[in-house]
């Protein structure tokens, strides 16, 4: 089945992208799909619940992971790949390896989603502009970049001397620049100002997601992934809510998925499909009636 990328990219409603994590270490679900046959099954069945888009990851990037090898990501990815492709999955990977994003578009995944905006592998952008039809998530993150050698993500990045929001624009459209330069065209490309990354806390999220539309003037559709991170649990608490579980995370992620859905976002990247889903549902419906 032929799935029309070009419609993804120009999509004029919201999209839901589900997350499948194939690790041992993720930090809301990890090991939980890591065999084979679960990994199939938990795509199938986000795939049902609505996601428009399923987003294989199979190396933790929270605080403090270990990178995997490149061949258990290869291995890994290769394994979801074949087995949701034949379902008419679309599929994103979120990888910062060339070689895994090459094997991953061969096999017939569609995007790649890169954390590190290709900074960490300066090859990876080259390989989707060899593959033209392909999208290619360029995420915001000084995370890889600070001294850590690639070994463990450095969270100590979070100073914006300009502000969070004029800093992480910036230095987000740089890496655009740099992206395109590569060979990428401005119609393969998404923008991901990276909730949660080199951000820790609510002071530094918050203003992104409600900078929305000064990312969407750019041009290029925006991606949200507020899903289960610490700020979410952080803003919870301020509002008075004792010891937010992964339930309220997940009601407030739906919250955050519909204001995301009214402001023009692309997609949403979550966990909770089923929830997001008609989140996004009434999101996309106020902004269209907004716009009458």
């Amino acid at each position: 089945m032929t799935i029309d990328m070009k419609s993804i990219h120009d999509s004029d409603r919201t999209l839901v992208m589900g997350v499948l994590n194939i690790t041992e270490d993720s930090f809301s679900d990890g090991g939980l799909w890591l065999d084979p046959a679960n990994a199939k099954a938990h795509g199938e069945a986000m795939m049902k619940d609505g996601a428009d888009i399923i987003d294989i990851g199979a190396e933790s990037t929270r605080p403090g992971a270990k990178r995997v090898s490149e061949e258990d990501e290869q291995t890994r990815v290769l394994g979801a790949v074949d087995a949701l492709i034949p379902e008419g999955a679309v599929l994103s990977i979120d990888t910062t390896r060339a070689s895994v994003a090459r094997m991953a578009l061969e096999h017939g995944a569609q995007i790649i989603n890169d954390v590190s905006g290709g900074r960490l592998d300066c090859e990876v952008p080259h390989v989707v502009a060899e593959h033209s039809e392909s999208l290619y998530i360029v995420q915001h993150w000084r995370g890889w970049l600070a001294g850590s050698a690639g070994d463990v993500p450095d969270a100590d990045t979070s100073v914006y001397a300009n502000g969070v929001v004029d800093d992480v624009y910036d230095e987000l459209m740089k890496q655009v620049d740099d992206v395109l330069q590569a060979g990428v065209s401005p119609s393969q490309i998404i923008i991901d100002p990276g909730l949660g990354f080199s951000k820790p806390s609510v002071k530094h999220n918050f203003p992104l997601m409600t900078a929305l539309e000064r990312f969407n003037t750019t041009g290029y559709p925006v991606l949200i992934g507020a899903s289960r991170k610490r700020f979410v649990g952080a803003a919870l608490a301020d509002a008075g809510i004792d010891k937010p579980n992964m339930d309220s995370k997940d009601n407030a992620t739906a919250a955050i998925s519909a204001l995301c859905a009214e402001h023009g976002a692309w997609a949403v990247r979550v966990h909770d499909v089923e929830k997001s889903r008609d989140a996004v549902a009434i999101g996309n419906a106020w902004r269209a009636f907004a716009n009458v």
